[in-house]
């Protein structure tokens, strides 16, 4: 059976590309340049019948390590929990009040960007403190 070689996270969303820029903002991840033949995404979205215009965008990690994230357009909103989120770990290897310090600067400048803070989990035995978040359409995801 052959493995695995990569894989892609898709996301649900209302605006792909504001999702997508966002999420960009966050990870560091890059937008890749439009297709060939355009100069700009906007060049390329014209070219498009209306009803697909802005359905879908995609951010790539630069360093080529990170998986492809594509952000599509659905019709409905979120309504409950994420079965899935991202762990975005700003705190590895980090514990106690460095760890917080750390998380804490990384909420803010997340909150600036348009992310909701949700809710701390503090640490217990079994695992570090970690920060609930929401992007900018609701989706949760951790800060670790």
């Amino acid at each position: 059976m052959p493995s695995v070689k990569q894989i892609q996270v898709t996301f649900d969303c209302a605006e792909p590309e504001r999702v997508a820029r966002f999420w960009c903002e966050v990870l560091g991840y890059v937008v890749p340049p439009p297709p060939e033949g355009f100069t700009t995404w906007d060049d390329f979205h014209r070219s498009l019948p209306p009803e697909e215009r802005g359905a879908w965008f995609v951010a790539l990690d630069p360093t080529g390590v990170g998986p492809r994230l594509y952000f599509q357009r659905v019709p409905e909103g979120k309504v409950a929990k994420n079965r899935v989120h991202l762990d975005v770990r700003v705190g590895t290897g980090l514990v106690g009040e460095e760890r917080l310090a750390t998380l804490e600067a990384e909420c803010a400048r997340l909150v600036a960007l348009g992310a909701v803070r949700e809710r701390l989990l503090q640490a217990d035995e079994d695992n570090e403190s970690c920060i609930v978040m929401q992007d900018i359409e609701g989706n949760e995801f951790c800060l670790d």
